[in-house]
C-alpha cells in the first residue's frame, strides 16, 4: 500500500497515483526551504516525467498540495471533501476550524474560466457557513492576477483570496493556517428543540 493510501490522500490506486509515487516514494523525506519551494521543485519534477498529461496534471497538484499540508502539520485535511447543507458540491481540500468553520483549499493548475466554479462553490459554501473562508490556489500567475483585479473590484464575491502556490504568497498562505485550530467539524443535529410532541407522550395521555 502506498504512502497516499495509508494516509487517505486517495483510495485508489490509479495512474495519477502511480506517477506521485514513482516520482516521490517518500515525501516525508523531501527536504524543502519553504512551502513553495515545495511545490515548485516537485512541480517542475513531475513535468520533466514523460508520462505527464493534462488529465494527471490536477491530481498531482492536489496530492502535491496534501502532501505540503502533511509536512507543514496542519491536520486533520479533508479531501474531496462534501459539506452537509451544500448540496452537489465537492471540495478539493478543506479543514475546519474551531475559530471560522469550514476552511477550503480549491486547487486549479490553471484557471481559465474555472475560477467562476471555484466563486460559485465558495458562495455556497459561506450561505451555509458565514465566516467560512476560502482560498483558489494556483500555478498560473497571470491567470491569478486577472482574478486577484476581479476579487477587488467585487466581480469575484465569495473567493477570499487567490494564490500562486510558487510563489513567497503561498507561504504567507501557510502562515496564515497556522495560526488557526483545526479539528473535526462537530456532528450536525438536523433539528433541535426542547419541546417535542412524540407518539410516546400521546400514548401517555390516552392511557
Amino acid at each position: 500500500m502506498s504512502q497516499l493510501n495509508k494516509l487517505g490522500i486517495t483510495l485508489s490506486n490509479g495512474k495519477a497515483d502511480k506517477i506521485f509515487e514513482a516520482l516521490f516514494d517518500n515525501f516525508l523525506t523531501i527536504e524543502y526551504s519553504s512551502p513553495s519551494e515545495y511545490i515548485s521543485s516537485c512541480w517542475q519534477k513531475y513535468l520533466n516525467f514523460p508520462e505527464t498529461n493534462s488529465n494527471l496534471n490536477g491530481k498531482i497538484f492536489e496530492y502535491l498540495l496534501a502532501t505540503l499540508f502533511v509536512r507543514e502539520g496542519i491536520l486533520p485535511v479533508y479531501i474531496s471533501a462534501k459539506v452537509a447543507f451544500v448540496p452537489n458540491v465537492i471540495y478539493d481540500l478543506m479543514f475546519y476550524s474551531s475559530e471560522r468553520g469550514p476552511i477550503c483549499i480549491s486547487a486549479k493548475t490553471s484557471l481559465r474560466e474555472r475560477y467562476k466554479q471555484a466563486d460559485l462553490e465558495s458562495i455556497a459554501l459561506k450561505y451555509v457557513h458565514r465566516k467560512a473562508l476560502s482560498f483558489l490556489v494556483t500555478l498560473e500567475e497571470r491567470e491569478a492576477k486577472s482574478v486577484k483585479a476581479k476579487i477587488k473590484s467585487g466581480h469575484v464575491i465569495g473567493l477570499d483570496e487567490v494564490v500562486v502556490a510558487t510563489h513567497e504568497e503561498f507561504d504567507d498562505l501557510i502562515k496564515e493556517l497556522k495560526k488557526f485550530k483545526f479539528e473535526e467539524p462537530p456532528t450536525v443535529k438536523v433539528i433541535e428543540s426542547t419541546q417535542i410532541v412524540t407518539e410516546e407522550k400521546l400514548k401517555t395521555l390516552i392511557i
